[in-house]
């Protein structure tokens, strides 16, 4: 309990130390609320928001849900096709490396001319931005499997898929849930992006809305609400990595 408590409270005491300068700075300059909206306003129109920002919270939600399970799986299954085919890693890596170069945000109102502005183009907006990291860290960690471990496997009759499931795949699996929890936090960013370009409900429009309003106070909480949404993410991949790499726990 000691060590939770110690791990928690200096990031907890910086951020109400930042709210306590930034409240101070906006009475003390008189701030419009137009510009920078003090924390106790941004707080106050959360609160008093909150039944007309659920239905957006949620379709962000279930958007980021979809958009992300596709784009992790999608990305194991290219590391996978990758390490086990060395011929498309040497052809395909550095076209995978050079996909990223494109901005998502670049190629959004492509998707939404082709696909329209249905939840299609919004899902593979966020399926482009989450299976490069799961690809990435999947084909990083299965290339640094233990080389003595495998010699004895061969020398003992193992055969490949025996190598792949028994040691292979057990060792990469921390840096496979490192890399689903990059994509985790990328998968929110992605579904506003994508709400951004074309939708009817979502955060990602009801930022815009509050834009051409002049409500900063709103955009805000918008703000907040996608924070606490990467958050809820990597702690929900963070508890499935727990139960799932039991061995790899600290003590």
């Amino acid at each position: 309990m000691k060590s939770w408590w110690s791990s928690v409270w200096p990031p907890v005491v910086a951020v109400l130390f930042f709210l306590a300068v930034w409240q101070a700075a906006v009475s003390l300059w008189d701030i419009e609320k137009y510009i920078l909206p003090a924390p106790t306003a941004i707080g106050h129109e959360a609160v008093s928001g909150a039944s007309d920002l659920l239905p957006h919270a949620l379709a962000t939600l279930k958007l980021t849900l979809i958009g992300f399970i596709i784009g992790a799986t999608i990305g194991l299954v290219i590391s996978l096709a990758l390490h086990m085919v060395p011929f498309l890693k040497t052809a395909l890596y550095p076209l995978l490396i050079l996909s990223q170069n494109v901005p998502t945000i670049a190629l959004a109102p492509l998707l939404m001319i082709w696909f329209g502005f249905g939840m299609l183009p919004k899902v593979i907006v966020i399926t482009l931005v989450c299976f490069f990291p799961v690809a990435v860290a999947a084909l990083d960690g299965l290339a640094r499997t233990d080389r003595t471990m495998m010699n004895y496997m061969l020398m003992s009759g193992a055969t490949s898929w025996q190598i792949f499931t028994k040691l292979e795949l057990p060792h990469a699996l921390p840096s496979i849930f490192s890399g689903i929890r990059i994509a985790a936090t990328y998968s929110v960013m992605g579904a506003v992006i994508g709400e951004w370009i074309g939708s009817d409900r979502g955060i990602g429009y009801y930022m815009m809305l509050q834009k051409s309003g002049y409500r900063t106070d709103r955009v805000f909480v918008a703000i907040l609400i996608i924070v606490l949404l990467s958050l809820m993410m990597v702690l929900l991949i963070t508890l499935l990595e727990k139960r799932l790499i039991r061995w790899n726990r600290k003590k």
